[in-house]
């Protein structure tokens, strides 16, 4: 635009979210320029995405394909709302939210909170597992289309599409608002409590679910889902449906439902992430109160309570050289940094629901007096066998573990640490948090069972798969490392690295498994004389094997630092 009084002035054009979009794809592109094991990760998260979805596709679609109009509200408002849930709280316990526009790099931006969300938002859409939730989701469409016209398959269309637009605004103010909550040390304990219920309801709920499904009375589900499809969590699943069985002047008013629902999780979003931006939500000063400047001494140090007690007994247990001093900062990071605090606390909802999950699958319910519980398939084989499980998911955590130093981590590479020495205090400061919780799921479950004679072989197996699991993660770390991204949201990660992350965990999953079957087949030969035997051979079976992870680890580690410190660096 040319001036009358002056040189041409070029008009600035605000900032829309296709702006956000195209900024993302950008960044997507220069991150997998030159790094041939991000394409084929990210390669590999697509082929696993485009198969859930399938398998969800056909799922959703099966009422309409068979025509049975009875089971379609069912599915539409039942597979919605699971749909919505993992939305919520799979990003929280394994995958992570993808940070690949990192909400602090606009903070000195002159740009709007409704701008710099909208855009966000927008730009949250263009992934993996959206694409897929949207595929899966279509067979609602392909469902509402066969048993009600063109009509229905277009409203369902609109419903799906305002799900999908749910769940991501849901996935997202949820895992920001929980990573405020943790990044503020004064409420980590009450976090930690409240997680620890929540987990804890998990198993018994899943037990009465199946109970449920079992005695089902499919008039009262139908019921059920009619109720659940009034609510956020059905509501844009179940307009094509309704309008299949005649309910047409239901579609307007559950869409103005998710439309609300929707735009209360966006404000609610835009508050945590305005104070993520602008760092409020550290909690407050670093300095204690009451005259004591160093961490965890004051009142409101950083490790006050039980879990103080701990680091203090952990740091006064170490020795005084470089392998105490570097299990002394480990312990410190794992309870100080949110992101490690975060998978804590996920290995403490493992804990308590595989167990119950894999022992109490077979409950039995009386209706008579009152509900009896009883879990008739629970025998030392199969309590080992649910103990192999949580000890190899317990480890999996430090598959990527020096993904969370990032380029921190250089500080140790010019200390000159040996390879060997880093991974053994790795594995000794994560042991500190994790044996404890591991102690506490095995007096529990023997105590639930009624049957602390097996308490033996849970420690046994537990002990042997978690230092299995250990030694695999070593590897896998050194050879497998990514970086993670320069963020305060615990539950980020880079574009690609979520698949990363889940291949990753799969693959020390099941290497720690495979290590440990031989406590599987000696808790089904031996009987009785195992319950003696699996304490002291379980323990120098878990221990040998973490030792000789970290020493061949270890010489694999000095060969290639250079090499994983580079992985490990986030990209600017």
């Amino acid at each position: 635009m040319t001036s009358p009084d002056g040189p041409a002035v070029e008009r600035v054009r605000p900032v829309s979210a296709r702006h956000f979009v195209r900024l993302k794809l950008r960044v997507m592109g220069n991150n997998f320029r030159g790094q041939g094991w991000r394409v084929a990760m990210f390669a590999g998260s697509v082929i696993a995405g485009l198969w859930f979805a399938g398998t969800g596709f056909f799922l959703l679609a099966a009422p309409g394909l068979v025509d049975e109009p009875t089971y379609a509200l069912m599915t539409a408002a039942f597979g919605g709302g699971l749909l919505v849930l993992g939305w919520l709280l799979l990003p929280l316990v394994f995958f992570g939210v993808d940070e690949t526009l990192d909400p602090a790099r606009f903070a000195l931006l002159p740009l709007s909170r409704r701008t710099l969300v909208t855009g966000l938002f927008a730009a949250a859409l263009v992934s993996v597992p959206a694409v897929a939730a949207l595929i899966a989701a279509g067979g609602l469409v392909l469902t509402s289309g066969l048993l009600g016209g063109a009509a229905a398959a277009l409203v369902a269309a609109v419903g799906v599409v305002a799900g999908l637009l749910l769940c991501v605004a849901a996935s997202r103010a949820m895992t920001s608002a929980f990573a405020t909550m943790l990044r503020s040390r004064r409420v980590r304990d009450l976090a930690a409590v409240l997680l620890a219920v929540l987990a804890a309801l998990l198993g018994p709920l899943q037990i009465v679910a199946l109970a449920a499904v079992r005695q089902a009375d499919w008039d009262r589900l139908t019921g059920v889902a009619r109720i659940v499809g009034w609510t956020p969590f059905g509501a844009p699943w179940t307009v094509g449906v309704d309008v299949a069985e005649g309910r047409a002047w239901a579609v307007p008013v559950k869409l103005l439902i998710t439309a609300l629902t929707i735009g209360a999780l966006l404000w609610w979003w835009s508050r945590s992430l305005e104070s993520a931006m602008v760092g409020a939500a550290g909690g407050g000063p670093a300095k204690a109160r009451g005259g004591s400047t160093r961490a965890g001494t004051g009142p409101t140090g950083a490790h006050s309570g039980a879990v103080g007690q701990l680091f203090s007994w952990a740091v006064g247990w170490a020795r005084r050289d470089r392998f105490g001093a570097l299990v002394a900062r480990d312990c410190r990071y794992w309870w100080r940094d949110a992101r490690r605090r975060a998978n804590l606390i996920t290995i403490a909802v493992i804990g308590i629901f595989v167990p119950v999950m894999v022992n109490f699958g077979g409950a039995s319910f009386s209706t008579g007096d009152g509900m009896e519980l009883a879990a008739p398939n629970s025998s030392p084989m199969l309590v080992s066998l649910s103990m192999i499980v949580v000890g190899a998911l317990a480890s999996v955590t430090l598959a990527n573990q020096f993904g969370f130093d990032g380029s921190a981590y250089a500080a140790n590479v010019v200390a000159g640490v040996p390879g060997r020495l880093e991974l053994l205090a790795r594995m000794a400061a994560f042991s500190v948090y994790v044996l404890p919780m591991l102690g506490v799921v095995a007096v529990l479950l023997g105590m639930v069972l009624g049957q602390p004679a097996w308490l033996g072989v849970m420690a046994g197996s537990l002990v042997a798969s978690y230092g299995a699991g250990l030694a695999i993660s070593a590897f896998v770390s050194v050879l497998g490392a990514y970086s993670l991204p320069e963020t305060s949201n615990p539950f980020a990660t880079n574009s690609g690295a979520g698949g990363a992350k889940s291949f990753l965990a799969l693959l020390s999953m099941l290497g720690a498994a495979a290590a440990s079957v031989p406590m599987v087949v000696a808790a089904a030969l031996l009987g009785d004389a195992w319950l003696w035997l699996a304490p002291p051979l379980g323990f120098a079976y878990g221990l040998g094997a973490a030792l000789l992870g970290a020493y061949l680890a270890g010489d694999v580690l000095d060969r290639r630092t250079p090499e994983l410190l580079t992985a490990i660096t986030p990209r600017r």
